[in-house]
């Protein structure tokens, strides 16, 4: 079984490797994007409460 891996480097990551890097995206995507996952993660800290280790993926 592996361990889950914790989600802020891996958003951290996309942010500095896919979208700036790779795909070169604009200063306004790149705020879109950042956007929707604060809204997302305050959804996530609403409904689940996760625990203060934080949020994981499986």
């Amino acid at each position: 079984m592996t361990t889950p891996a914790s989600f802020a480097p891996l958003l951290e990551r996309f942010f500095t490797q896919r979208l700036m890097q790779q795909r070169q995206a604009s200063p306004h995507t790149i705020s879109s994007y950042r956007d929707t996952f604060r809204q997302f993660l305050k959804f996530v800290q609403q409904r689940l409460h996760p625990r203060n280790s934080g949020v994981t993926v499986a």
